[in-house]
């Protein structure tokens, strides 16, 4: 008992810690990056930089509070995508489960862009050590907001984020 008590003890101490800081690398460049979609294609984020806010999710198919989070970054690129918004939802996926992603995301009908990072380079670059794990960028490509996990809720900081960066575009 007192071995489980510590366990979670120091599971809430970390988990708690890497959320104060997970923001230390606000208002700082992003990292370019290439990851291949879905389709085979390659797509590198200095490219798509330019239009509107873009929202980075990083998961993985053996993570429920990333597949709940999805789902509402999908309801928000919906309502926000004609004005700019992009989501690269970049799975972590290895290879041992990286062939769940596309079956995965084609019955969940998402509409945003899947990217495959199966050695997890992309999220280093972004210190996402676990999974979920947010970045929003503005329109110049600076990482204004970063998050890790995902609860209820927790989309609508993101989507009041998203809303500031495209109204300060207008």
């Amino acid at each position: 008992m007192i071995k489980q008590t510590l366990v979670i003890l120091l599971l809430s101490f970390t988990l708690h810690f890497s959320q104060e800081n997970s923001n230390d690398e606000v208002n700082s460049p992003s990292y370019n990056f290439i990851l291949e979609n879905l389709d085979g294609d390659l797509v590198e984020l200095n490219e798509e930089i330019g239009a509107g806010p873009i929202i980075l999710s990083f998961w993985a198919t053996w993570c429920k509070p990333c597949k709940e989070e999805l789902i509402e970054y999908n309801k928000i690129y919906n309502k926000y995508s004609d004005d700019g918004l992009k989501i690269f939802a970049i799975s972590v996926d290895n290879e041992k489960s990286i062939s769940k992603v596309k079956p995965y995301i084609k019955t969940n009908r998402f509409d945003f862009t899947v990217l495959l990072d199966p050695n997890s380079e992309v999220a280093r670059k972004y210190y996402a050590q676990m999974v979920p794990y947010s970045v929003v960028l503005n329109e110049s490509g600076k990482i204004i907001y970063s998050h890790l996990g995902y609860k209820k809720g927790d989309e609508i900081e993101v989507e009041k984020i998203v809303k500031e960066v495209l109204t300060s575009k207008k």
